[in-house]
């Protein structure tokens, strides 16, 4: 892959697809060829501020049109983007800058009380747009090895990692999802979801590789997306099953077009009761699993599957392998539970200024995800869980999304989480967090009753706590580390 050169990906779109839509963004419409030409203003202002190719950029910006520019100006010129998460405290947006070693960061004018913190010059958009502007050095080739992104792992043990992301493993992850989604010229991509997130970036990604426009959301909206879907022709949305929920609920007694061919849902395995009601209005969920280090999905399971082989994240994509191990290193048979480990041309080399961390992570190639899942008979993964979120009790071990399943499967349960709590006869025992449906007396003996139906009685929660909203990220994903936290703060109640 060493030698692999590509033409960058914006201007190429732009010469063989000019007059096609790029972006829809409130009630702006851009072509590729007009989002190439501000992309190439916009890195003419950002040679006169002083960036320069192979710098590490921090961004720290809103899903907006506005973003989407700088990003491509970005790559026009070289330069690696550190996208940091907008959503984080300034104390974790400032560690974020000063690990990645920024020579800059550039932000929207609300996030400016950062600039105090930090020790690199910051660049406030509107000076950014109204900057001078020099003519560019354009990357008229890009080399599939080189760094494009970077993007920091939520840190679920220790401080977070600055995920590698190179020109081919974004290739590689669009081409994969063509192969496996299949593509047409008719295609238009609904993107709610934060494009500081590898969800949301790689379907900008997808855009210029496809030639597809994307529809870009602020922030997800049920009625909004539902809305667009319809108006503007939608055919894929990437969701988790927040999001999903939140839209047939919002659907009512109506359906979405057939035209609309996609759910793309990550975040783990959605609950049955959510895809029965997905099959029963004709929504086509494709479930997934990925992560930022595999530069979004690497696994999906076509709607077909979605029932009989519930709770499978499906089969790898084209260009990707996976294989489960077990602690001595040897490959698990079918239905054996161990880590899930990946290799493939999208996913990433490493971490940014963490040799060690990198070589500990891979074997060979292999990525260990430290991720516990197993594969059936016929090579649908299934994913048990996160190895740091493992509950171990008595000896025996307990994942914390197989309860939460059986808990959302309740039909007074709108969200549930479960982690574990030190106990002195059994080291761990796990404990349920609940968020009751509205107007919902839901109480904790009826869902222990509930529970000992499906899971056995070591699984069953040994408390429960009743929340108004569970701790989610950017992305919707459950911080299962920060449930532990509600209680010992006192900031939730049994």
């Amino acid at each position: 892959m060493q030698h692999e050169t590509m033409p960058n990906f914006l201007k190429k779109r732009a010469f063989l697809t000019p007059e096609r839509t790029a972006v829809y963004f409130n009630d702006q419409t851009i072509s590729f060829k007009e989002l190439y030409e501000k992309s190439y203003e916009t890195a003419g202002q950002l040679k006169s501020l002083g960036v320069k190719k192979d710098q590490y950029i921090g961004v720290i910006l809103k899903n907006h049109f506005d973003t989407v520019v700088i990003l491509f100006a970005l790559q026009l010129m070289g330069v690696k983007a550190v996208i940091l998460n907008n959503r984080l405290s300034k104390k974790e947006l400032v560690w974020q800058v000063n690990d990645s070693k920024a020579a800059a960061v550039i932000l929207e004018n609300e996030f400016y009380e950062i600039s105090q913190s930090v020790e690199v010059p910051v660049i406030k958009k509107e000076d950014l747009f109204a900057a001078t502007l020099e003519i560019p050095e354009i990357q008229e080739e890009i080399h599939l090895n080189d760094v494009c992104t970077v993007m920091y792992t939520s840190g679920t043990t220790g401080y977070p990692k600055g995920v590698l992301h190179t020109y081919g493993n974004h290739w590689w992850s669009a081409v994969g999802s063509a192969l496996n989604l299949g593509y047409t010229d008719r295609d238009r991509w609904l993107c709610s979801v934060p494009l500081f997130h590898i969800s949301g970036y790689s379907i900008l990604m997808k855009s210029v590789i496809y030639g597809m426009p994307i529809i870009l959301h602020e922030s997800f909206d049920a009625n909004k997306a539902i809305g667009d879907i319809k108006s503007k022709h939608v055919t894929i949305m990437s969701v988790v099953g927040t999001m999903l929920f939140r839209m047939v609920e919002a659907l009512e007694g109506s359906q979405l077009p057939n035209y609309f061919r996609c759910a793309l849902l990550g975040g783990g395995p959605a609950p049955l009761p959510l895809l029965e009601v997905c099959k029963a209005k004709a929504v086509p969920v494709f479930q997934s699993y990925g992560m930022t280090e595999t530069a979004s999905q690497i696994v999906t399971l076509a709607p077909e599957y979605s029932i009989t082989k519930l709770g499978s994240a499906g089969k790898p994509l084209f260009p990707s392998q996976i294989e489960i191990i077990l602690e001595n290193g040897g490959v698990a048979q079918a239905n054996q539970a161990g880590e899930i480990i990946v290799k493939g041309p999208n996913v990433t080399m490493g971490y940014l200024n963490r040799p060690e961390v990198s070589k500990e992570k891979f074997n060979q190639g292999w990525f260990h995800t430290g991720d516990i899942g197993y594969m059936d008979e016929e090579g649908f993964l299934y994913v048990l869980d996160r190895r740091s979120d493992l509950i171990i009790s008595g000896g025996e071990n307990i994942y914390p999304a197989e309860i939460e399943s059986v808990l959302l499967a309740h039909p007074d349960v709108a969200d549930a989480g479960v982690t574990g709590f030190n106990d002195e006869t059994w080291g761990q025992v796990p404990v349920a967090f609940i968020v009751p449906k509205k107007n919902a007396k839901v109480t904790e003996e009826e869902l222990i009753q509930f529970c000992l139906v499906s899971l056995a009685k070591y699984k069953i929660p040994k408390s429960f706590y009743f929340t108004k909203e569970l701790p989610r990220n950017a992305s919707k994903k459950l911080l299962r580390r920060k449930l532990s936290e509600l209680v010992h703060e006192g900031r939730i109640q049994k």
